[in-house]
């Protein structure tokens, strides 16, 4: 398993020699991603948002691929990639709005080459190398990068996509944020591949079997295989060996599957704690630094759930003008129904006021 740093912040590879300003970048989306995450979940508990599903455990494998891309390059989310969502610019008021069911939070900004959320497991993984295929019929010098869980290599999207990507060659970086579980059905009943980086083997490219809380080596990891699509040399699979700390979205309850042994085992390779352990040893780590992020964190988030919870109400028009570039007639006609259905109810209401209003 490729490794720059271990659970205790030490180096067991050769020192990278990062910028340190690109260090810090790290250790501040890695902090952020960790307190969004912690407020997204007491949102939900408060009843302020919908279902949800937590980050915390992932922020290496998120942030260090996520911040090994240019912004040239293309995201295919799936759900649990807050940390890269957060650093490629997607304002976090985006995200509470999307868990509180409004559709504007799907909206992504302009500048942004990132894909809305896949819900569906695995059904991004064909698409993004359909778009990495354009691209290099297009001969642009960009790549796609790729996210799902271990439970999406039990789809068949994910052989066909891989397949396909072997066969043309296509500028992607598959990630997958192998996290032990799919829910509740643990990795080893998923393939009896000993891994699942090798089975890029089969598809004819390169797989890799890196350590997912270790932000460096996911950010060398990435960024050789962003350089390898863009030169021509095709995809790339990295299977990012993490761990979910918490459950599977706020409708599930891990303790009737996972053992509290394992939960805290994987809590002494928590990716946050070795980062920060490494950073001291550098010199670069301090606690009124800490103390500065997490409150430059807590303003940024307080200010998101101000604005996602204050946003302007919802019009009717907005459930069917993101669908596509322009409103075909179909959407046209069921958005002019809506309205008259919307108008009549109205009627019926103020009617039924006036009527109620009488001894």
């Amino acid at each position: 398993m490729f490794q720059i740093i271990d659970s205790n912040g030490k180096l067991v590879g050769l020192d990278p020699n990062l910028d340190e300003k690109l260090l810090k970048e790290m250790y501040w989306w890695m902090v952020y991603a960790r307190m969004a995450d912690d407020k997204a979940l007491k949102l939900q508990r408060q009843g302020r948002i919908g279902t949800f599903p937590p980050t915390t455990g992932q922020e290496a494998t998120q942030v260090g691929s996520g911040l090994a891309t240019d912004k040239e390059d293309w995201i295919f989310p799936a759900f649990r990639e807050l940390g890269t969502y957060l650093l490629r610019g997607i304002p976090l008021e985006k995200m509470f709005l999307y868990f509180m069911g409004d559709v504007r939070g799907n909206i992504i900004p302009e500048n942004v080459r990132n894909l809305p959320m896949y819900v569906p497991v695995s059904t991004q993984i064909p698409q993004a190398v359909g778009a990495a295929y354009g691209m290099k019929l297009s001969n642009k010098k960009n790549a796609v990068v790729c996210f799902f869980g271990d439970g999406a290599t039990s789809k068949g999207d994910f052989s066909e996509g891989l397949n396909f990507a072997g066969i043309f060659n296509t500028p992607n970086v598959f990630i997958c944020q192998n996290n032990q579980w799919a829910i509740s059905v643990p990795r080893k009943k998923q393939t009896a591949s000993k891994t699942i980086a090798q089975k890029a083997i089969a598809y004819g490219f390169p797989g890799i079997l890196v350590d997912g809380n270790d932000v460096l080596a996911m950010y060398l990891a990435t960024k050789e295989a962003l350089e390898r699509a863009k030169s021509g040399d095709g995809p790339t699979l990295i299977e990012a060996y993490t761990y979910r700390l918490r459950m599977h979205t706020t409708a599930d309850d891990p303790t009737r599957y996972r053992t509290d042994e394992e939960l805290k085992e994987w809590e002494q390779r928590d990716p946050i704690t070795r980062f920060r352990i490494y950073l001291e040893s550098l010199g670069i780590w301090s606690k009124e630094w800490q103390k500065e992020l997490e409150t430059k964190a807590e303003d940024m988030i307080k200010k998101a759930i101000e604005k996602a919870e204050n946003i302007e109400e919802l019009k009717p028009e907005d459930l069917f003008s993101y669908m596509y570039l322009e409103m075909n007639p179909s959407l046209t006609e069921q958005l002019d129904y809506l309205k008259k259905m919307l108008a009549t109810k109205e009627i019926e209401e103020n009617s039924e006021k006036i009527e109620g209003g009488f001894p």
